[in-house]
């Protein structure tokens, strides 16, 4: 540990304590009018942006579209008693935005811890601690990022937040997508037979009003609650965020026949997204890139409003088809533009689903070719699936090509959506690994409580799946590391050096006091294109 992050993290210490008094319930706070906390997003060198939901009514509850327009103030200090205010203001809110408050605070200093609350009928919000991103181009020695994806709230409880939101070491939190699921109450697959928790509403949410009521829902969780007053989040969306397997003109989990259509229901699940999220909106897009100092650019990626339709994975001539597309065109020449033209030591790639292929056949540059197209299957392999990359192998192979055009070498891309842990090579043949050599690095971090193998298998964890981990390793030679059993989260840090990725494991993702055990860590060195495992310290 350097003395910078040491003292930084007595600092936080000594924050989060001031923040936990300031926190608590009574005169300075009101839990009612501000029932779903407070959070902050998208940190620039001078700005940030702040969140929060007022209750003006008990009737003005989240989907209602009832209740009062509401004057909200906000204000953000260096301290967490407010004595050293550097910004101020007020907003109107009204049940047109679901009486949500979305600020972004500018002029802020760089690198630098802030406080903010927000005021409205007498009432004071719980305070929340955010952080600015350092100078663009100042040097910057090391990052940390929380990195979580796929949270259901039926599968179990957000323990993973909870022991994330302990660290105190955090710069900010990633999240991957699946931040909530559309499914009605006990539609989604658990492995006791029932939900641990019910969704609300109890149906499939389809309509702005049902969004905006499941959004709610997940905001009322302490542990989520906590982490997010406790650093800035960076998101994106997957599939869950609107319904499964979304693609440009529809989704596996939409009927048009009972469901009604596609556009206005992807269009619901935009709206009450972006009133509920600290996130920066640009425009009609939510793809974007932030900017650590010198060290490392994150690009976030939307890989479900732009893409085509997913095929089935024998269908080699669909699979193969070079016009189709994963990001649509204009984000693919925004991505591979801005990974070429970074100016900092490491590109960081928010994705949603897995980038590195995973493909039967056995991969064998000597077979491959003559098996796939004995089969009419896709020319690199049999996918196992075309929801992710595998399925739009064009895409992918524009981006490596603008990798390795530009002479990049510390690429990583950070994934969620399969609910399990992988740590993997990026090669630029994976029939040829690692012969052919590698152009980039990729590191997957499990669910917060969505099922995975063993509960969709219904055996008991460690059971089915150290025997398809090793099929995985042995016809996948590119892919270092997989568990596919565990709930929990990653930490990833970001020094000079390296980027390393270390992954925790909860004992029981039902019980919401469950402990987290270090399970596994893997980094990739500066210009090598390849990960290695580290033990723990």
């Amino acid at each position: 540990m350097t003395r910078r992050t040491l003292l930084r993290a007595g600092a936080l210490v000594a924050g989060t304590s001031a923040l936990a008094a300031a926190t608590t319930p009574g005169a300075s706070a009101a839990p009612a009018v501000f029932a779903h906390g407070v959070a902050s997003g998208d940190p620039l060198p001078d700005a940030v942006i702040l969140w929060t939901r007022v209750t003006p009514t008990p009737d003005a509850v989240p989907g209602s579209g009832v209740g009062p327009a509401t004057t909200v103030q906000w204000e953000i200090a260096r301290d967490a008693e407010f004595s050293d205010t550097v910004a101020s203001g007020s907003v109107s809110t009204t049940a047109d935005a679901d009486h949500t408050v979305k600020v972004d605070a500018t002029g802020l200093a760089p690198g630098t811890d802030y406080y903010y609350r927000f005021l409205a009928g007498g009432a004071v919000s719980p305070t929340g601690r955010t952080r600015t991103a350092p100078t663009a181009g100042a040097h910057v020695d090391r990052l940390r990022f929380g990195v979580v994806s796929c949270a259901d709230w039926e599968g179990g409880y957000f323990a993973s937040y909870r022991h994330l939101a302990a660290r105190g070491d955090l710069d900010a939190m990633v999240h991957l997508g699946d931040y909530l699921y559309e499914y009605a109450a006990g539609e989604f697959p658990v492995s006791t037979g029932s939900e641990v928790r019910a969704h609300r509403p109890s149906h499939e949410i389809v309509t702005t009003a049902d969004y905006r009521m499941r959004h709610g829902q997940y905001k009322t969780d302490p542990d989520l609650q906590r982490l997010h007053a406790l650093v800035p989040w960076i998101v994106v969306w997957d599939d869950h965020e609107s319904a499964n397997d979304a693609w440009s003109g529809g989704a596996e989990n939409h009927d048009p026949a009972t469901e009604g259509d596609w556009a206005a229901r992807k269009a619901a699940s935009v709206r009450a997204y972006h009133e509920w999220m600290p996130v920066r909106r640009e425009g009609d897009r939510l793809y974007r890139r932030l900017r650590f100092g010198d060290l490392a650019e994150l690009s976030m990626l939307d890989l479900r409003t732009y893409r085509s339709e997913q095929a089935r994975p024998v269908d080699g001539k669909t699979v193969d088809d070079p016009g189709r597309t994963i990001t649509g065109k204009d984000q693919m020449a925004w991505l591979t533009a801005g990974v070429a033209s970074s100016p900092t030591r490491w590109q960081l790639v928010g994705n949603s689903v897995m980038f590195a292929p995973l493909l039967l056949p056995p991969l064998d540059v000597r077979t491959t070719g003559a098996l796939t197209a004995l089969l009419g299957a896709p020319s690199s392999g049999v996918p196992f699936s075309t929801d992710q990359w595998d399925g739009y192998p064009a895409d992918r192979q524009r981006l490596l090509d603008a990798i390795s055009g530009a002479g990049r070498r510390n690429v990583v891309f950070l994934t969620g959506d399969i609910h399990t842990s992988w740590a993997i090579d990026i090669p630029a043949d994976p029939a040829d690994y690692p012969g052919a050599g590698t152009v980039a690095t990729e590191f997957v971090v499990p669910s917060v409580t969505s099922a995975n193998i063993d509960e969709l298998l219904g055996v008991p964890p460690r059971t089915a799946s150290p025997a398809l981990e090793e099929v995985v390793r042995s016809t996948n030679r590119h892919i270092r590391f997989v568990e596919l059993d565990s709930h929990g989260f990653g930490v990833l840090e970001v020094t000079p050096d390296a980027v390393q990725m270390e992954w925790f494991f909860l004992g029981d993702r039902t019980d919401p006091s469950t402990g987290a055990r270090r399970a596994a860590g893997f980094r990739v060195l500066n210009g090598s294109a390849r990960v290695e495992p580290v033990p723990p310290v």
